[in-house]
């Protein structure tokens, strides 16, 4: 067992998909003693890289849970456990004789995690934990569009990845709620929860709606993407034309040239000569336009093929790359941990080491986690009391400040007297921002530092991605705020990390699905890589900013004191590469690989066209290929492509269904229906609040239920402003004194709160 925060903390995690391992990951790599349940020895799992990264740190117990045996043996490790961690379905665990109610009555003591494909008691929580059936069935391989019309199959797992995160985070929170005493509970997420997070900026409605909040990150949003002369593309984030090299090739082609070549191609804020910079960028090659441009601080990033990060020296150099000898995979690199705290996560053996549990390891009193309270239920959302001051901006700080509103804690957001820069979004903005209270301050402003001050002393936590030099200026930086409030948990997000030659480079979303490789890979063969507008490496990034945050939180809740936590970019885009690892040789292990045509990455793993609409197959056994060529008298994909056309939606599931082959329809234009839903509304998927420009609003809902019960959020997005004064009173400032600072433009009050 690792020395760590969670050093004190046994899991006994019963799972088979990827979501529950990654969970798993994070509390063993956190110090928590995890004891992973194992049947099958010579199932997939032991043979894939990608559990040989999740299930590292883990120990192994043998247990057939379909014997009676077996099953009282888990109740026995069961008894001396803190956290059960799983992912097998309600029906399964019911028909093995462990269902919620039976859990609660024999282990009381027990945090209960699980992860579903949805959320527990949905009509919908016994559909297996896939992303491929789950993302079709929600609607969000309708999302992105693609090289044809349809729905198209989302190659990066967005539902497994999220509530991987989503479930460890909810266990490190009700960790906190009994360590102070107030009860113990469970908690539940899932994979459609998991894939709403990144969603949440994309589907929204309104009562007042305009085009701006309608149509803002729509499907045919463009992505400044240019290919250069070696055939390699590149993502653009920043203006290209005051680079050297971009500069005088523009100067050479002159202003008639240009305006021919931006007539064919339309420009945006970020690339106005688009059409010029398209033909430029084609004339030298790739190397020569990165050092060009990153010369003159524009922020780009080569799209590479999965795998490529692994060598990267910045990824290296801040531990998001790590050295690990793996009894069957050899020397390889894995990622390393994705945030940075005291004590450090690590990885502490290898996934197939011989590392079992022993009936006596856990009979001990020494070994025993601190209970401070007894079993009773915990009625409040675990982060009740927490208090965070957000000085973030745009979307990888602020998602995380969101969760923590959504977990109880009293989140004011701290921004400039002209708003977030997101706020021009209103829809990107909606998703990120719910829950909180907005305080409007000129933090340039020398008077201030006094708000700053007091702020700091009321906080619990204070978090960030503003770039550091710029956050010393602004006299927010961990020591100036620490020696404030020694009790302090500080998270600032980076973009690669705090260490090495890019550390205070700006980063965004696109930058980190190029450097990943998730463009290269989500496009398909031979395609131009293709933007994910989920902007899932933002969101990763948030959450794992707010696992470390709660970690750190934790931690000083039992005596250790304030400290600064990070997480970046970089570190937390890198661990979605792990589903491939790079061997001694510099090889990479397999992984499945898109089709150009975005249909799957299998015969019985894709999507297929129906007369009336499409269905996606999710199946990885070599038999269902089989059983599916006898079904269909078809033996190649294409014959079973044009069987499967003439057919309409219920008949191909039906066809599924006779093969085996777990199936859901893939379903279009569903955000609506999705919002309509009851059994979606009934277990929180949907939010709707009351907001003073556009009426009533619905957005995605909930990423959490605790002991059944959606975790809503109190209020909705706040105007720019709206809670100032009541801000300024709470934290001690006069009437006179709050007048006086919206009278010189230290502060904004938009409401107009204060009497004259």
């Amino acid at each position: 067992m690792s020395e760590g925060i969670l050093s004190k903390i046994r899991v006994v995690e019963w799972s088979g998909g990827h979501a529950c391992a990654y969970a798993g990951l994070l509390l063993a790599e956190s110090g928590a003693d995890v004891v992973l349940i194992e049947g099958d020895e010579s199932g997939p799992r032991h043979n894939l890289a990608s559990f040989a990264v999740w299930d590292r740190s883990k120990r192994r117990l043998k247990r057939n849970c379909e014997t009676p045996e077996g099953m009282e043996m888990l109740h026995d490790l069961l008894s001396e456990a803190d956290i059960l961690l799983t992912d097998i379905t309600p029906s399964e665990r019911n028909r093995l004789g462990l269902c919620s109610h039976i859990i609660k009555h024999r282990h009381p003591q027990l945090i209960v995690t699980e992860i579903g494909g949805w959320p527990a008691g949905h009509t919908l929580e016994d559909v297996p934990v896939d992303d491929t059936l789950v993302l079709a069935e929600a609607g969000l391989m309708d999302e992105q569009a693609g090289v044809r019309e349809g729905p198209i199959y989302l190659r990066f797992p967005l539902g497994s990845w999220g509530s991987a995160y989503l479930a460890a985070i909810g266990t490190v929170a009700r960790l906190i709620q009994r360590a102070r005493g107030k009860g113990i509970g469970g908690v539940s997420t899932s994979l459609v929860q998991g894939a709403l997070a990144p969603s949440a900026m994309l589907w929204r409605t309104a009562e007042k709606a305009t085009p701006a909040f309608k149509n803002s990150m729509g499907k045919s949003i463009r992505s400044p993407q240019f290919e250069c002369g070696d055939g390699v593309w590149i993502h653009i984030k920043s203006t290209p034309d005051h680079a050297p090299l971009m500069h005088a090739a523009l100067q050479e082609l002159g202003a008639e040239r240009i305006a021919q070549l931006n007539a064919e191609e339309k420009g945006d804020h970020i690339c106005p000569n688009w059409g010029a910079n398209k033909h430029i960028f084609k004339t030298r090659p790739s190397k020569v336009w990165l050092e060009d441009l990153w010369s003159a601080d524009v922020a780009v990033q080569p799209d590479v093929p999965m795998g490529h990060i692994y060598s990267d020296a910045q990824a290296r150099l801040n531990g998001y790359v790590i050295e690990f000898e793996d009894p069957i995979f050899g020397k390889t690199w894995q990622p390393g941990a994705p945030v940075s705290i005291e004590p450090p996560m690590r990885a502490c053996r290898p996934a197939s080491s011989a590392s079992p549990w022993r009936d006596e390891d856990w009979s001990s009193e020494a070994g025993k986690s601190h209970i401070a309270c007894p079993p009773d239920a915990a009625l409040d959302l675990p982060l009740k009391g927490v208090k965070v001051a957000d000085f973030g901006a745009f979307l990888a700080g602020p998602f995380a400040t969101m969760m923590l509103s959504d977990l109880g804690a009293d989140v004011v957001k701290v921004e400039g007297l002209t708003g977030d820069p997101l706020r021009r979004n209103d829809g990107a903005f909606f998703g990120c921002q719910r829950g909180k209270r907005s305080l409007a301050v000129n933090l340039k402003h020398e008077t201030a530092a006094d708000i700053i001050k007091r702020l700091t002393k009321w906080a619990d936590i204070v978090h960030h991605n503003i770039r550091l030099p710029a956050a010393h200026r602004l006299g927010i930086d961990y020591m100036k705020l620490s020696a404030i409030n020694p009790d302090l948990i500080y998270c600032h997000v980076s973009a690669y990390g705090p260490k090495g030659p890019r550390k205070d480079w700006p980063g965004y979303d696109q930058l980190f699905q190029a450097q990943t490789g998730w463009e290269f890979e989500g496009a398909g063969k031979g395609n131009q890589p293709m933007w994910h507008r989920f902007g899932m490496m933002d969101h990763q990034c948030a959450l794992a900013s707010l696992f470390g945050t709660l970690l750190g939180l934790y931690h000083r809740d039992n005596g250790h004191g304030g400290q600064a936590v990070g997480a970046s970019l970089l570190g937390a885009g890198l661990m979605t590469v792990s589903e491939t690892i790079m061997l001694e040789d510099g090889s990479l292990t397999p992984y499945p690989v898109l089709d150009q045509q975005q249909m799957g990455v299998s015969p019985t793993r894709r999507l297929y066209s129906c007369k009336d609409g499409w269905v996606a197959f999710a199946s990885d056994m070599p038999e269902a290929w089989e059983s599916l060529q006898h079904h269909t008298d078809e033996t190649s994909v294409r014959g079973v492509e044009h069987y499967l056309q003439g057919l309409s939606v219920v008949d191909a599931l039906a066809l599924a269904g006779h093969c085996e082959i777990p199936a859901a329809e893939a379903r279009t234009d569903n955000r609506d229906r999705f919002f309509e839903d009851p059994a979606n509304l009934d277990r929180g998927l949907v939010a709707r609040f009351n907001q003073s420009k556009f009426g009533q609003v619905e957005m995605v809902g909930s990423f959490w239920l605790f002991d059944g019960q959606p975790a809503l959020p109190q209020h909705g997005v706040p105007d720019l402003g709206e809670h100032t004064v009541l801000c300024l009173e709470e934290l001690g400032f006069s009437q006179i004194e709050i007048r006086n600072l919206c009278r010189d433009k230290i502060v904004a009050d938009l409401r107009n709160e204060v009497a004259e």
